[in-house]
């Protein structure tokens, strides 16, 4: 997955932070991982000493990312990828005739 730039990562109690995201965060990651660290104005942000570093915000400090429109494309292709290579058939539930009028006349 290619860097998703720009993004506007909302931190809690805190003015929100342009950045360039290696991967959007999964419900198994505890952090943001992001590099090219920057204000709203494009200044480096005062407790930076360098910018294109790697930094890590912990997700309990993340309100919530806003994904520009023209990052957003690839975006959505790579979480498309993810979700069809993840998903796995269900197998098919056959409904118990005997046990379903069991439970009915219980």
């Amino acid at each position: 997955m290619p860097l998703i730039r720009d993004a506007v990562v909302h931190v809690i109690n805190d003015q929100p932070l342009i950045a360039d995201l290696f991967a959007l965060p999964s419900a198994r990651d505890a952090c943001i991982v992001c590099t090219n660290l920057r204000t709203m104005a494009g200044h480096r942000p005062g407790f930076v000493d360098r910018s294109d570093s790697v930094f890590l915000f912990p997700l309990h400090h993340v309100r919530f990312v806003e994904i520009p429109p023209e990052s957003a494309g690839d975006v959505v292709a790579a979480l498309r990828a993810e979700r069809s290579e993840s998903e796995v058939a269900e197998p098919d539930l056959e409904i118990d005739e005997d046990l379903m009028r069991r439970i009915r006349d219980s």
